[in-house]
């Protein structure tokens, strides 16, 4: 048993305050702590109120932290509850400040998983299957991402994808179209796009080459290849290494002896 005989504001944190017992400086509560346990000068307190009082300040804390994270953007429960349990609070603490975030609704996946789509939706290339794989990671049950994603429409998930490859079919340009598919595919697979999206989107766009750049693109690759395989190969073995190396990037053979022709011609 105890008797407070100081309580002093910090300097530092003026939100906080120094208890002395028995002339001793003892531990220091906020002042929400201070007030809600009507702490004064000349009260008697044991261990198990000291203890309480602590236990009753670290919740404070927490939460104080818990506020602070979610100052910057909405997050979910589950990124709250692991920022805490990193700065290695207790259980018992973090499931009680978790709680009352929940009752004060300072946390609500439903409504994290609704602007957090909406967000990418707008603002972003992100496909629906990257959206959900996201909210997965940050903890956000299944139910409340299915909802979310109602608000992300078939017709505007073949638009934006779509609009992906247009522009990376020119990123692609001397690539042939058969290759140039395979890479925006995998690139929109990455991004979050389903496959029958994706077939919808490609049937929308004009991924159909004229004879200029179809050209092009066989000659770039011709060349690409000679520069590797000339130094190794001559003759029959390079024609046929040449013909190998370009038909599996979905040229024509019509295309690839045109290109080794010229070539040819070119070396000679």
């Amino acid at each position: 048993m105890g008797t407070i005989t100081k309580i002093t504001r910090q300097i530092k944190n003026t939100e906080r305050y120094n208890l002395f017992i028995d002339g001793k400086y003892a531990f220091s509560v906020d002042e929400g702590i201070l007030a809600s346990h009507n702490l004064r000068k000349g009260l008697e307190v044991d261990e198990l109120a000291i203890g309480e009082l602590q236990y009753a300040d670290d919740v404070k804390k927490a939460f104080n932290k818990a506020s602070h994270y979610l100052s910057y953007r909405m997050r979910t429960e589950k990124e709250v509850r692991d920022h805490l349990l990193e700065s290695e609070w207790e259980d018992g603490i973090v499931q009680e400040v978790m709680d009352k975030m929940k009752e004060l609704k300072y946390t609500n996946d439903a409504e994290f998983a609704h602007a957090f789509t909406g967000t990418h939706m707008n603002t972003s290339d992100k496909g629906p299957k990257w959206i959900s794989g996201e909210l997965r990671r940050k903890g956000v049950d299944a139910r409340y991402i299915e909802e979310a994603l109602e608000a992300f429409s078939q017709d505007q998930q073949v638009e934006k994808a779509a609009a992906l490859m247009e522009k990376m079919l020119k990123k692609y340009k001397n690539d042939s179209v058969t290759v140039a598919k395979q890479k925006i595919e995998q690139n929109l697979m990455r991004k979050g796009y389903t496959g029958p999206i994706m077939k919808q989107a490609w049937e929308t766009v004009d991924n159909q080459r004229d004879d200029d750049e179809a050209w092009q693109a066989v000659y770039h690759q011709a060349l690409k290849a000679h520069r590797k395989l000339s130094t190794k190969y001559e003759g029959y073995d390079y024609n046929q290494r040449m013909k190998q190396a370009l038909y599996r990037k979905g040229f024509s053979m019509e295309d690839i002896d045109r290109a080794i022709e010229e070539i040819k011609n070119q070396e000679e």
